[in-house]
């Protein structure tokens, strides 16, 4: 398996959704255009809130059309102006209950033509597994005992088919079920309910709605032999947000794909991350996360769509150094998510010691890794990432001990930061995944601490990703929050900025530095050259790229969070201190 050959800028990304700066994507594009910005960006990360979508902030996708509140066809022409390539997502695992194809699916049930588009559990697990009382299967323990939950409880919602039926289908990720009020019209059909049962039930089922009752719990009174008349009506009336996993066996599945990408390019995209992309290939008696050899035949398959649209794919792959998945994906010749520099970048400012992070640079240059890199982004900070793992019966060391990783956790934690877990099928929390926070606030919101964590940054090997609010010292944003629902975690890094932000913004010193940091690395030819990590002391960092008469030269203090950058370019040397 091969990746494709498309040529990609070797500069600076830019990572924002079409809302982040001002109200829609052209208030970026306007930021962008000022001359604060010149040379600073050649990538552009719009999240997928740039398509039509309606959870997980733009995750859960209904279609691929441009999201038209936010993005016109002129951003598209702007950012070609301004020589700015675009990077998409393309959510491989699963769309919306509201995109046309489930939604189709609710609406004709069995005879959908979309039937095998989703993954119907019972379907999946029959002869694998017992029904329990509420008609869903539990897979035998040997299978069960496989899955990787991503929330607690069985990855499944159930829906109603037009037949009255309830089904299961595979969630492996979001969902919530809404039960809409009821009117006194809407109960008029039921045989025997008189007008004077239908103004007591009524409001007291809206009641119970409205407090999220049980509707065991209610009590209907002479209503109650049409009780389940009445709640008939009540469920025909729910509504649903979810993220539906997409079969993978499904030829309508990969014609989706293929239509996507094409349109995808149409809209100038050249690099294309594929978001979850290893929990797609599920198979009985299988991890439903990255099992082979199935993964590796569907990825082989998206890229060959991929080679056909001249797109870069990116794959993203969550799991334990130790595990070793990202060796296997970055051998097969992908660019690879480098989710490993955050933690370790906190790790070497906080307890100033370097040896992790440049042991994590060494690999990198010795395995010939091509890696896109990040310290903050619109998810949290990796730190499931940088753990060992046992492997066949031996533990592969990760990049930081136990202890120090949850050294980084602990000292987050207490500058704000919230965790988020992973889960076994009974809903026990087995694993720590990620801690939100600004990046900020996780260095203790100092700002020096910042411009050394943007310098390691720029200097590793790597094409850098830069989160918006991270340019302009974003700090935890606590309301958000605590007001964003079971995924409100992620809300404390999405502070939305508006153009008066911005203005105020550029007149500090902390993101005029960094910008001037950035465009160093987006625009000196020495870094499309060799990279040299230089011996030191561990509270000491040395890296050096040339390329020709070009050099860019990093030396860090770790002890005083200092640091001197020596550049030297068309034979003008620039000597800054920071």
């Amino acid at each position: 398996m091969q990746q494709n050959s498309t040529k990609i800028s070797n500069g600076v990304m830019l990572n924002v959704y079409p809302d982040s700066i001002g109200e829609k994507l052209s208030d970026t594009i306007e930021m962008l255009k000022m001359t604060e910005f010149k040379d600073v960006f050649s990538l552009l990360y719009v999240l997928p809130t740039f398509f039509n979508s309606d959870l997980d902030r733009g995750f859960s996708i209904i279609d691929y059309d441009i999201n038209t509140d936010l993005v016109d066809s002129k951003d598209l022409k702007d950012l070609e102006e301004l020589q700015i390539k675009l990077k998409f997502d393309i959510v491989l695992n699963h769309l919306s209950v509201a995109s046309p194809q489930f939604k189709d699916l609710l609406q004709h049930g069995n005879k959908s033509k979309y039937k095998d588009f989703f993954i119907n559990w019972n379907e999946f697990w029959e002869g694998n597994g017992v029904k329990n009382e509420d008609g869903i299967i539990i897979p035998q323990p040997e299978f069960l005992n496989k899955l990787f939950m991503r929330k607690s409880g069985l990855p499944i919602l159930k829906v109603r088919f037009p037949d009255g039926s309830e089904q299961p289908y595979w969630n492996t990720f979001y969902q919530q079920i809404t039960y809409n009020s009821i009117t006194i019209d809407e109960l008029e059909n039921i045989k025997g309910l008189t007008e004077a049962q239908c103004l007591y039930i009524v409001p007291v089922i809206n009641q119970a709605i409205a407090n999220n009752q049980d509707f065991s719990m209610i009590d209907f009174k002479d209503c109650t032999p049409l009780k389940i008349d009445i709640l008939q009506i009540v469920e025909q009336k729910r509504s649903y947000l979810g993220q539906m996993d997409v079969n993978g066996k499904s030829s309508l599945v990969w014609d989706f794909y293929d239509e996507t990408l094409k349109k995808v390019k149409g809209y100038g995209c050249t690099i294309l991350r594929l978001d979850a992309f290893a929990y797609l290939h599920k198979q009985v008696g299988e991890s439903n996360f990255f099992n082979k050899p199935g993964t590796w035949e569907y990825l082989e398959r998206i890229n060959q769509i991929a080679q056909k649209n001249n797109l870069m794919l990116l794959p993203e792959i969550h799991a334990e150094y130790g595990l070793h998945l990202h060796d296997e994906v970055a051998t097969e010749g992908y660019h690879i998510y480098d989710f490993f520099l955050p933690g370790l970048t906190i790790h070497t400012i906080e307890n100033k010691t370097s040896s992790a992070l440049l042991s994590w640079a060494k690999e990198i240059i010795a395995k010939g890794y091509k890696t896109v890199n990040m310290l903050g982004c619109h998810d949290g900070i990796p730190v499931l990432d940088l753990k060992g793992k046992e492997v066949n019966g031996f533990y592969n060391k990760g990049l930081l001990e136990d202890a120090e990783i949850e050294g980084i956790m602990t000292t987050i934690m207490e500058r704000g930061g919230r965790v988020k877990n992973l889960y076994d099928p009974s809903g026990k929390k087995i694993s720590y995944y990620q801690i939100n926070a600004t990046f900020f606030s996780a260095l203790g919101e100092d700002e020096q601490k910042l411009l050394l964590a943007r310098v390691i940054q720029m200097f590793v090997p790597g094409i850098p990703q830069v989160w918006y609010l991270d340019i302009f010292a974003g700090k935890n944003n606590y309301e958000a929050a605590d007001n964003g629902g079971s995924a409100g975690h992620k809300e404390i890094n999405r502070t939305a900025l508006s153009m008066q932000d911005i203005e105020q913004g550029l007149k500090t010193d902390v993101v005029q530095k960094q910008l001037q940091i950035i465009r160093l690395r987006n625009t000196s030819a020495a870094f499309s050259g060799q990279v040299e990590i230089n011996d030191t002391d561990a509270t000491g960092i040395d890296i050096k790229w040339v390329n020709g008469d070009a050099l860019a030269h990093l030396k860090v203090n770790l002890l005083t969070n200092s640091f001197t950058i020596n550049h030297i370019e068309n034979g003008i040397t620039n000597n800054m201190s920071f």
